[in-house]
């Protein structure tokens, strides 16, 4: 009954969540178009007249990510046209260039940037909105082509001066210190005296930097105070008076993605119940010797990135993604080699089929489309397809293995086991920082997966073995690297 009790309380929690989510969309037509080959979503209500707004997302992010922002625009009338860059989201076209010159992939980023202001620029300049990577992109456009009032998240770039861009405003994160330390700055060209909160004007250029409180670098992208801020920016630059509510969007997209979370448990439960599965009860509980422990953590964190080294492989269109594969495929194997060498007893169970749809499908199904839904792009396109292909056999074979680690553990090896994993990744990058670097961006992918499904993958395993929960969970790891970091060409290429 307690269980029962618990789970209509997260059913209700969800349901709450959605309201929250839903109602910010309500009068808000989504209509999705091409320019060029950038995908474009357009959200506007039906009688919307409001200068248009173009906003572009963060490295590794899309489109859906920035529709906190878009929304709230879109309900105080104007147009708003987020857009994915190339390589990102639903963009089938790579990321190009060399990322080391302006000249290279940032002056792409820009031509596909002015093709989207061009394609909506009316008798109005176009307000130009973006995060972290964008903001770059954006101010370097500002300064090319003329424009409407910028409003950057998390913003940084050398292509500011004193006199481009002409009107901005600057939001960052209370906790981004240095890009807070960035804004201020910006201000001191125009005013040196100016700090941050104050707006300064001179010879018709017009900032203002403050900071979203409680936020860093992705929650500012549903920041009420961020929100509410870029909205007045535009209207004092429109001379609008058009307002919106601000809806906590953050908290309820959270909320929503915890309760799909814990739900997995009674779903677990319902599916399998205990008396029709005798293995998993009766499986070992991996208690062994500390030291036992200690070895198969720390030597496949010492062994994959050096044995990794020595297979180069470069066929996958993605940044570091084949390196990844292999990574993850040594360190599940050397794991699972390590086992019989220490005569440990390992309590793999029987391949459950039911467990295993029932888990990958609540992974990917279920929280897979509240987050495409309401946060970020989850589903791939068909060019993203044989790259999650390519990930899954590494993906499961780590899987695997460190379902069968945590097995019935204490919390302390659970977080032991996963930092072992995320230290060997840091042992990659200073082995090969240059080519490796991206892996320190995909970390908190990786723990934010431990977090989500690694719960959901706990609440199966417990019904139905580690094999079944780890061959599961390699298959959403696998979809959730594939779909979510960008796709890279060879310098010149991606056309």
């Amino acid at each position: 009954m307690k269980d029962l009790w618990r789970a209509i309380a997260m059913v209700l929690v969800a349901v709450i969540a959605i309201v929250v989510l839903e109602t910010a969309r309500s009068g808000v037509t989504f209509t999705n178009t091409v320019v060029g080959q950038t995908p474009v979503t357009t959200l506007a209500k039906a009688d919307a007249d409001g200068p248009h707004v173009v906003v572009a997302h963060g490295f590794a992010g899309s489109r859906e990510m920035m529709q906190g922002y878009g929304l709230v625009l879109a309900q105080a009338g104007y147009r708003v046209h987020m857009f994915d860059f190339e390589g990102h989201g639903a963009h089938s076209v790579p990321m190009s260039g060399d990322v080391t010159r302006i000249e290279g992939t940032t002056q792409r980023l820009m031509d596909q940037t002015i093709a989207v202001v061009e394609a909506f620029a009316d008798d109005q300049p176009v307000a130009l909105l973006g995060h972290s990577m964008a903001t770059d992109v954006l101010i370097r456009v500002a300064a090319e082509r003329l424009t409407g009032p910028l409003v950057l998240l998390s913003a940084f770039s050398q292509a500011v001066s004193e006199d481009v861009p002409e009107n901005m405003l600057l939001i960052s994160g209370q906790w981004e210190p240095h890009l807070r330390e960035f804004g201020v700055e910006t201000l001191r060209m125009i005013d040196p005296q100016a700090k941050e909160g104050d707006t300064v004007r001179a010879s018709g250029v017009v900032r203002s930097a403050i900071y979203a409180p409680w936020t860093e670098h992705v929650a500012i992208l549903h920041s009420r105070v961020g929100r509410a801020a870029a909205l007045e920016w535009l209207n004092d630059f429109y001379d609008r008076s058009a307002t919106a509510a601000v809806p906590p969007t953050g908290w309820a997209f959270l909320a929503l993605m915890a309760s799909i979370t814990a739900l997995s448990l009674p779903l677990a439960r319902l599916l399998m119940r205990s008396e029709e599965l005798p293995d998993p009860p009766d499986l070992p509980t991996w208690k062994v010797a500390v030291w036992k422990v200690a070895v198969v953590l720390v030597v496949p964190m010492l062994l994959a990135p050096g044995l990794a080294q020595l297979i180069d492989i470069d066929v996958l269109p993605v940044l570091v993604a084949d390196y990844l594969a292999v990574h993850l495929g040594l360190y599940g194997l050397c794991t699972l080699v390590l086992f019989p060498i220490l005569s440990v007893k390992t309590p793999y169970g029987r391949l459950r089929p039911l467990a295993l749809v029932a888990l990958v499908a609540w992974g990917i199904g279920v929280f897979g489309f509240a987050l495409d839904r309401y946060g970020a792009n989850f589903f791939p396109i068909s060019e993203r397809v044989p790259i999650i292909a390519a990930l899954v056999p590494g993906a499961v074979l780590f899987m695997i293995a460190d379902s069968v680690v945590v097995w019935r553990a204490s919390v302390w090896r659970r977080i032991a086991s996963r930092a072992a994993f995320l230290a060997s990744l840091g042992i990659a990058v200073a082995l090969d920082f240059e080519g490796l670097f991206f892996l320190i961006i995909i970390a908190p992918v990786i723990l934010l997966f431990f977090f989500v499904h690694g719960t959901m993958g706990r609440a199966i395993g417990k019904r139905a073995g580690p094999l079944t929960a780890g061959l599961g969970l390699g298959i959403i790891l696998a979809w959730a690297l594939g779909v979510s970091f960008p796709m890279f060409a060879a310098a010149g290429g991606g056309s």
